[in-house]
């Protein structure tokens, strides 16, 4: 590849890889493209591999001198991305390759998500799998597809097709923490059927409310950081002004991925023309308040109120107006438990990810997550109250485990007194409020012994997302340093 802008980075092989990664598109869902360059990647290296009807590809490397009798090893990522973009940015996610840049010690992408998250993890296990000079165990690299769509790679996985029984998952993205449990999640969708009907037409315009500015993130890693959903802002917006002026709704869509805290979100309502001085003026006020409540997590927080030029004919019911906005309001959002016996972990929470206007209905994406099943279940069991109340279906879908904390792990004794030896202090141990195959892997092939761990990355699943250069290198020689003592 010609003009590679992360040539000079160390580790050089890393990057190259990471680099290669990023010019073949790999939204979820549309991974042919990388999966068959994983393949190829393996045959040049005469490896044995395996790319099976998921997708998932599992390529295999011999121990190396003296390593012959040490337990195989798995490294597992995931080869799919979370294609979010800044609005307005022209970038085709199913057809071009990321534009990378260097920003002093980060990586970035501009103006669209980096996929960090989790390609670092595959760049990682390409360079251990290129090396001729890393000591290690047998080595299985299990890359899985459609990971943050709901880990569907992982679920139609066949375990006959992986034997070692210790996995390194490199999908973390806080250095020097290890994590050795997650959430498990579940994805809910509310459906409520629209009723069109032919909207007034005298002293009638058309305006748009658009909620923008906000952060947005993670919805497991930055859910408990308070940042605003702008699809429960916008719910807010319409509901004070609904309790105000007729208004009718005509289309109304927010966020892009259930697992992504939606950063924008927009209506398009039809009201009297005599109405728009109060609106105004709703609006104005809601803008001071909000400003107010996120000033720390989100100042750039607004909304706008345009007036468009052309009207449409149809738009909601009355009713339908009531239901969905309603709906908005209401739907669980947000942080709904802590943990009492790990200070600081969110224990359960939902996501209010997407909501998107169709042709007969309105969908209401949500992700959940918790780290107790029961717990998972009752807040799918309050939407679906909630939704079936207001007329909507539910659908609760791509549910996956927990992942149990193992006080007895081999695995992590060899990452803590590693990482002790190198940098002279402990790492620390902690639990994830976001959803890692390793709880997939656990019910699956029962007794495997994990760890996870990564690179610092930030707002990821965001525009913004960045990766620290120096901590993929700091943590590129932890991990080889820990292949060579799992002897």
């Amino acid at each position: 590849m010609e003009n590679r802008i992360l040539k000079d980075l160390e580790p050089q092989s890393v990057f190259k890889y990471f680099e290669e990664l990023s010019q073949i598109p790999r939204g979820s869902g549309n991974e042919k493209a990388i999966s068959d360059y994983l393949v190829n990647f393996a045959k040049k290296l005469n490896l044995e591999v395996k790319q099976d009807k998921a997708l998932n590809v599992i390529i295999k490397k011999p121990a190396t001198a003296g390593y012959e009798k040490a337990e195989p090893v798995i490294i597992q990522g995931h080869m799919d991305m979370v294609c979010e973009k800044n609005k307005g940015t022209e970038h085709n996610f199913e057809t071009d390759p990321l534009q990378l840049r260097i920003d002093g010690d980060y990586v970035y992408a501009t103006d669209t998500t980096l996929g960090a998250d989790n390609g670092i993890a595959v760049a990682y296990a390409m360079a251990i799998l290129a090396s001729n000079d890393i000591a290690h165990p047998a080595l299985e690299v299990l890359v899985t597809s459609e990971e943050e769509t709901g880990m569907g790679g992982a679920t139609a996985l066949d375990k006959n097709d992986v034997v070692g029984r210790t996995l390194i998952n490199i999908d973390s993205e806080e250095e020097g923490t290890l994590l050795v449990s997650c959430a498990g999640g579940i994805r809910t969708c509310a459906t409520l059927p629209i009723c069109w009907i032919d909207g007034p037409n005298s002293n009638v315009v058309d305006c748009s409310i658009v909620v923008s500015g906000l952060r947005g993130g993670h919805s497991g890693m930055d859910i408990n950081k308070e940042r605003g959903n702008a699809n429960k802002i916008l719910g807010r917006v319409l509901m004070k002004l609904l309790n105000s002026v007729d208004l009718y709704i005509v289309n109304l869509n927010g966020g892009a991925k259930a697992n992504a805290i939606p950063r924008e979100a927009d209506a398009t309502i039809k009201v009297y023309e005599n109405s728009l001085s109060l609106i105004n003026s709703k609006i104005e006020n809601l803008n001071e308040i909000l400003q107010n409540e996120l000033k720390s997590s989100d100042p750039g927080v607004k909304i706008e109120l345009k007036v468009l030029d052309k009207t449409t004919s149809k738009c909601f019911s009355k009713i339908s107006t009531e239901k969905a906005v309603s709906l908005l309001c209401l739907m669980p959002n947000g942080v709904k438990s802590m943990s009492i016996d790990i200070p600081g972990l969110v224990q359960s929470s939902v996501n209010l990810g997407v909501v998107i206007t169709g042709k007969n209905e309105i969908e209401f994406d949500s992700a959940v997550r918790s780290s107790v099943g029961s717990l998972k279940d009752e807040i799918v069991n309050e939407t679906v109250i909630l939704s079936e109340l207001l007329g909507a279906r539910i659908n609760a879908h791509s549910s996956y485990p927990e992942w149990q904390y193992d006080k007895n792990s081999k695995i992590r004794k060899v990452f803590e007194e590693t990482y002790e030896k190198l940098y002279g202090e402990k790492p620390e141990i902690a639990a994830l409020h976001a959803g890692l195959e390793c709880g997939l892997f656990k019910e699956k092939f029962g007794e495997i012994d994990m760890i996870s761990f990564g690179p610092n990355l930030y707002d990821v699943h965001t525009p913004n997302e960045h990766m620290s250069i120096s901590s993929v290198k700091k943590n590129w020689e932890y991990l080889v340093e820990v292949l060579r003592n799992l002897k």
